[in-house]
């Protein structure tokens, strides 16, 4: 392996995201190097990679699987023409049909996709959640299309001690109708199956930092063992502290980057751009957390 012990991390904002130099994911990383970034990550929840150059799908799938297991296949929203990507385990995160043209303005991707522009967790709609998302950048529009990233750590630890108490037990339940749905989707008969409501905590504890964080999503759509109007309100007002600008970094995308971010500690979200106009190609490979989050409650 030709990678050696040379990463640097150069922080990107006051508490969440860091370039990180010195290694090229192109090539194989050693264990070594592997640690080193699991150290990153855990610092500082969002890690950038910049090679000029994206990732080839064996080069991305290689560098994801260096960092521990990769999710299962899951239900997936087609473009009306097909599947776009040749490897499963990659995630078309574009607006682009087969033929890399764009999608027309009623496509059901192209519907389905504008939900990324709300706050969210990967896979936080499955019982065993994502642990890190990487997203490499084939094309960029001209302007827009920014991803932010709201550091839920940093969040959790600014709430004030009332709240913390109220909310330490609470569960929630969490879907991709809840989120979708509120953009007026519409599912078809085995999709609502598909995406039956799954359980996670309000409030996590990192199974390798142990730090707290709020576990909040635009997945989430319900309270156990509360009144849907309070629960709801609830999960506002909690979204609208953890995304105040102090805890929010916006990465502004070069063609080549690869962003790579910790659901466990983080939540995100796509910035509009003329979508109808200009392509944006993105690719993503995700690890799974391994284990149900409910295991990982918050234990204060």
């Amino acid at each position: 392996m030709r990678n050696t012990m040379n990463l640097t991390f150069a922080p990107m904002h006051p508490v969440i995201g860091a370039e990180c130099k010195g290694v090229d994911i192109g090539e194989p990383i050693s264990p070594e190097i592997a640690d080193a970034i699991h150290d990153g990550m855990d610092r500082y929840a969002v890690l950038v990679f910049r090679r000029g150059t994206p990732l080839t799908t064996e080069q991305q799938i290689r560098f994801t699987k260096s960092l521990g297991e990769t999710e299962g296949l899951y239900t997936k929203i087609q473009a009306e023409k097909g599947v776009r990507l040749d490897n499963p385990l990659l995630s078309d995160i574009s607006n682009l049909d087969p033929s890399d043209k764009l999608l027309p303005p009623d496509d059901r991707k192209r519907l389905f996709n504008l939900g990324n522009r709300l706050w969210h967790s990967d896979s936080s709609y499955k019982k065993i959640p994502a642990k890190y998302s990487a997203l490499c950048a084939h094309v960029i529009p001209p302007r827009g299309g920014e991803t932010e990233f709201a550091d839920m750590r940093a969040a959790w630890d600014m709430l004030g001690a009332d709240m913390k108490e109220q909310i330490k037990d609470l569960v929630a339940e969490h879907s991709r109708i809840f989120s979708k749905g509120t953009l007026g989707f519409q599912f078809t008969e085995q999709e609502l199956i598909d995406f039956e409501p799954v359980r996670q905590p309000l409030v996590r504890t990192h199974p390798r930092t142990g730090r707290h964080s709020l576990y909040l999503s635009s997945h989430a759509g319900r309270i156990v063992g509360m009144p849907q109007v309070e629960a709801l309100m609830l999960l506002r007002e909690l979204t609208e502290h953890a995304t105040q600008r102090e805890f929010v970094f916006r990465h502004q995308w070069r063609a080549g980057d690869l962003v790579m971010w910790d659901n466990q500690a983080t939540m995100h979200r796509a910035r509009p751009y003329e979508d109808l106009k200009y392509p944006r190609d993105m690719r993503r490979t995700t690890l799974t957390a391994g284990a149900p989050a409910l295991g990982y409650a918050s234990a204060l």
